[in-house]
């Protein structure tokens, strides 16, 4: 991103007038600009920029009424109609966990924000609107039909920043960073893999072998890892549907991962897109991101937790689908049969 040319909020509404049917995310970037500071250029005109942090973003959330959560990386949207509330705050790590919004919040991602008015075919669609330091959406936050418009006006009001600037500054994007193994230690990686109890022990284990997450996946071998070919994500959403058994889909960014619990219903593909979309949860799919895809296997105390865990060229992550362990909806022996009968990669194939 070029931020020694950045151009004008006057250049960048009348990029907007001029494009009115083009997705923020791909104006901006057309514009050399990240998405935060296409929101900033209107200011007063339909954006005000508020107070980001969680704390106040999701108390003023909870009062809005049944809303739309989004949450999105580069190749993968998450979309989920519900209500936010059972929010827990926390300095590194907050949460919000309930049957349909659960969310696992970063709050030192959470360091732009704006209330967003926008004209549509079919009215005004408000939103609230999260972004990182790079201008980077991390979270967003749609009104529906069912909305409370009183408490969006109290939020606004509420969470109103001093700054109402039209320009904003940003800092340049950050890599991911890259797989990263240590084959002198993959014996010792195994054993300890072998001795988890829980899933949330996987990150101290391979920070602690100084590896992390792909590294480990691409060292550690069966049955621990087994590599997927990439068109088995696409497989995997058919066989999901035609099972109609619920799962969690984890989709999320730096700052924010959205989790969704439930079946899916109806697949549509258009394009390179693959796309969920149903009454309360859409998924949109860039099945062409898909670089690396693999099946991944953790002990835990009720039994194997196994994940299907996609990753783009960069080795970011994309998404993470388990299988629901909970009693009385254990949906883990067909979630794992799925996954086994999925294809392998090849060797000739490029990751």
């Amino acid at each position: 991103m070029a931020l020694d040319s950045t151009p004008t909020p006057d250049d960048i509404r009348t990029a907007k007038a001029d494009n009115p049917k083009m997705r923020e995310r791909d104006l901006a970037d057309k514009l050399g600009i990240s998405e935060a500071q296409l929101v900033a250029a209107h200011v007063g005109q339909g954006a005000t920029r508020l107070h980001a942090h969680p704390d106040g973003i999701i108390e003023a959330a909870c009062s809005l009424g049944e809303v739309m959560a989004l949450t999105r990386n580069q190749s993968c949207v998450s979309e989920v109609v519900g209500r936010y509330d059972n929010y827990s705050s926390g300095a590194h790590a907050a949460m919000v966990l309930n049957d349909r919004i659960d969310l696992r919040i970063f709050p030192k991602f959470w360091v732009h924000a704006y209330a967003v008015e926008k004209q549509t075919d079919t009215g005004i669609r408000r939103s609230l609107q999260i972004f990182d330091a790079a201008g980077d959406a991390v979270h967003k936050i749609f009104l529906r039909d069912e909305s409370d418009p009183d408490a969006w006006a109290r939020a606004v009001e509420t969470l109103r920043h001093d700054d109402q600037a039209e320009t904003l500054e940003v800092k340049a994007r950050t890599a991911p960073p890259p797989a990263k193994s240590n084959p002198d230690k993959v014996e010792a990686l195994r054993d300890s893999w072998a001795k988890m109890t829980d899933t949330h022990q996987f990150f101290s284990m391979v920070g602690r072998l100084k590896m992390n997450r792909l590294g480990a996946y691409r060292i550690v071998g069966a049955p621990f890892a087994r590599q997927l070919a990439t068109e088995s994500v696409d497989q995997m959403l058919n066989a999901l549907r035609d099972a109609g058994i619920a799962i969690m889909i984890f989709v999320g960014n730096r700052g924010c991962i959205q989790i969704h619990s439930g079946p899916l219903e109806t697949l549509k593909p258009m394009g390179p897109w693959q796309n969920v979309l149903d009454p309360t949860f859409n998924m949109h799919l860039r099945l062409d991101r898909v670089a690396e895809v693999w099946a991944v296997d953790k002990p835990t105390k009720r039994g194997a937790a196994v994940s299907l865990e996609a990753f783009d060229a960069e080795g970011e992550l994309i998404f993470q689908i388990f299988g629901i362990g909970k009693e009385g909806q254990d949906t883990r022996p067909q979630w794992q049969a799925i996954v086994a009968d999925l294809p392998e990669h090849k060797a000739s194939e490029v990751a």
